[in-house]
């Protein structure tokens, strides 16, 4: 996985709790996962001071006297448990023999034996011993690992500590939307649609009395009245989506679909309102494409772009989200977004 970005996650070792990814580690302490966290990371708690215990001497004691020299047994000390007689033969080591490294094993029978003044080499400076390796079953613990080598499940993605909303809340808030604006096309192009269909009539009728003659049919070309109005009601309908969707979103983050389905369009670095800059943008990489509806280039690109969170598993953004940097959460009925609490030039209060 790619490094996540910060925010409100279910803590991977204890999925009923949240905390706070600054994208390299967990800061402050876990809250339960229902609870709506603050914008950003959680304030730092000042540890109360600590004075360390006075001082003191520990009692004197009285000097032992000097033990035996290692390896030293006192007569007549019997031997250890387990201890076997060397076998005939058996002579000490000659000065300056040294133990074999780890892992030495007994060379097998026929095997020349080496120079009675061969040493085992050692090993260069610096050198350190390998751990041993981990007994069966042992897994590390989930903080040793980077996020993308976490043996847990991935964490579901929680921006400004808010779940995502689904594919299927958006579809319907996207379907009251259109429905929306539809109504106000009725009211507001109504009358330009009324006179293209004035024009349009007596050459449609014209070609259905061809067709039933059985005759060949003329091409039906549009009047140059017909061209304008058309031009003008793509224009009306565009004009009107965008001023029906950016100024909600810019304010509120929220249309009224988003609102009747609980969603809300916020920045990935906060739940401020996003502003009209943004908002316009946000509308104008779905909403321009309106003016090529002649064509049908325009259906087919607002068609794919409202495909695209589904391309997006992660954040679920669709293109016009990436282009203004914004994603679209799931925000119950009532519960209020907050802004982010005041921080200094150390978020999270790290040195």
């Amino acid at each position: 996985m790619s490094s996540l970005p910060a925010g409100w996650y279910k803590d991977p070792a204890d999925t009923s709790t949240q905390r706070y990814w600054d994208g390299e580690g967990w800061l402050g302490k876990a809250i339960p996962a229902d609870a709506v966290p603050p914008d950003g990371p959680p304030p730092v708690e000042a540890e109360p001071p600590t004075t360390p215990p006075p001082a003191t001497a520990p009692p004197a004691q009285p000097l032992a006297p000097p033990g035996p020299p290692p390896g030293w047994a006192p007569p007549g000390a019997q031997p250890p448990p387990g201890w076997q007689q060397p076998p005939a033969g058996w002579q000490q080591p000659p000065p300056g023999w040294q133990q074999p490294p780890p892992g030495w094993q007994q060379p097998p029978p026929g095997w020349p034996q080496p120079p009675a003044n061969f040493q085992h080499p050692q090993p260069p400076a610096g050198w350190q011993q390998p751990p041993p390796p981990p007994p069966p079953g042992w897994q590390p613990y989930p903080m040793a690992q980077p996020p993308h080598a976490y043996l847990y499940p991935m964490p579901e993605v929680r921006p400004h500590g808010f779940p995502l909303a689904g594919l299927g809340q958006r579809l319907v808030a996207r379907l009251i939307d259109i429905a929306v604006v539809l109504v106000l096309n009725v009211i507001v192009n109504g009358w330009f649609v009324y006179q293209w269909w004035q024009d349009f009539r007596p050459i449609y009728n014209h070609y259905v009395d061809q067709m039933l003659a059985n005759t060949e049919p003329d091409m039906i070309q549009p009047t140059g009245r017909m061209q304008s109005l058309q031009i003008a009601i793509i224009l009306i309908a565009t004009l009107l989506w965008l001023l029906y969707e950016a100024p909600a979103i810019a304010g509120r983050g929220q249309t009224l679909g988003k609102m009747v389905m609980g969603i809300k369009v916020v920045g990935v670095e906060g739940t401020a309102p996003i502003g009209f800059r943004r908002a316009f943008g946000r509308w104008a990489q779905l909403g321009m494409w309106t003016l090529f509806w002649g064509c049908l280039v325009g259906f087919v690109v607002q068609f794919l772009d409202s495909l695209s969170p589904t391309f997006d598993p992660r954040l679920r953004q669709a293109w016009h989200d990436k282009s203004a940097r914004t994603v679209v959460v799931a925000v119950p009925h009532g519960v209020q977004t907050v802004e982010a609490a005041p921080r200094g030039d150390n978020p999270g209060g790290r040195e």
